[in-house]
């Protein structure tokens, strides 16, 4: 095959939306992708979402990509926001497993008060097909059997829409397995985590409870949830391991849902 075929060939295997994206590159300012998520004591969990954040920059090395955080680590919205180079568009990824009151507060005022370039809001990660796939994986890898019971355990959330997007993932993830999911809630809603693995052994006496840890990394939500199940499985995020390419590919899906707009910001 000639150089000119093999460069060819290689513009076709890239996808439309994404041709799209480095032809406005070139003849606009394409927009930053910044991935706010919630922020960390814990190093290992830091650690997980940073690699994250490195394998989104691996993966679209025509964009300016960086990170910030909500609560608890540095560099925070507006930092983050104000060190995007050059005055350029940004689009604020949140890496939120589900959109309460962060996304619908927090993250839409860091936006609506950005002065000095044009900003964009995009959904949360969840629900999402993608989220679910990972799910099943972490169960798999964690021993999943065919008579266990099934407990999702989610972060929680005061503020009702961020559960209702934690039970459509359990939804999704009841259907996906075709099993029973029931969902637990580790700090704010209900029913408890607690709750949600006693109700799962008293519908089935003696079967194992096995958790599903949707949490996007390990800290203290996941060391909570770790002793409550027969099997826990891990986050997201694991530790030791390379990001999931469907995490990687759903930040570069929600940030595309919004910089296509982006001459009209």
């Amino acid at each position: 095959m000639s150089p000119s075929a093999a460069s060819t060939t290689r513009a076709h295997d890239v996808p439309a939306e994404e041709r799209f994206e480095r032809r406005l590159a070139h003849t606009l300012q394409a927009p930053a992708l910044v991935a706010i998520s919630h922020g960390t004591s814990s190093p290992t969990g830091q650690a997980a979402v940073a690699s994250l954040l490195a394998a989104v920059r691996e993966s679209r090395p025509d964009l300016q990509v960086s990170g910030g955080f909500v609560d608890v680590q540095q560099p925070d919205v507006a930092a983050t926001l104000a060190a995007v180079a050059d005055a350029a568009p940004a689009v604020v990824v949140p890496l939120l497993l589900s959109a309460g009151f962060h996304v619908h507060v927090d993250l839409v005022n860091e936006v609506r008060g950005t002065v000095g370039r044009s900003t964009a809001l995009s959904a949360a990660l969840g629900p999402d097909d993608r989220l679910v796939t990972v799910l099943v994986r972490r169960l798999r890898e964690a021993g999943l059997r065919a008579g266990d019971e099934v407990v999702m355990a989610a972060a929680g959330s005061t503020d009702a829409r961020a559960v209702a997007d934690c039970l459509e993932t359990g939804r999704l993830l009841a259907d996906r397995l075709g099993r029973a999911v029931t969902v637990g809630f580790i700090s704010a809603a209900r029913p408890s985590l607690e709750r949600a693995v006693l109700m799962a052994r008293q519908r089935t006496p003696g079967a194992r409870v096995v958790v599903a840890t949707y949490l996007l990394a390990p800290g203290y939500f996941a060391d909570s949830a770790a002793h409550l199940g027969d099997v826990v499985s891990a986050p997201l995020l694991a530790v030791g391991e390379a990001p999931p390419p469907e995490l990687v590919q759903l930040v570069v899906a929600r940030y595309r849902e919004l910089s296509a707009f982006a001459p009209l910001f």
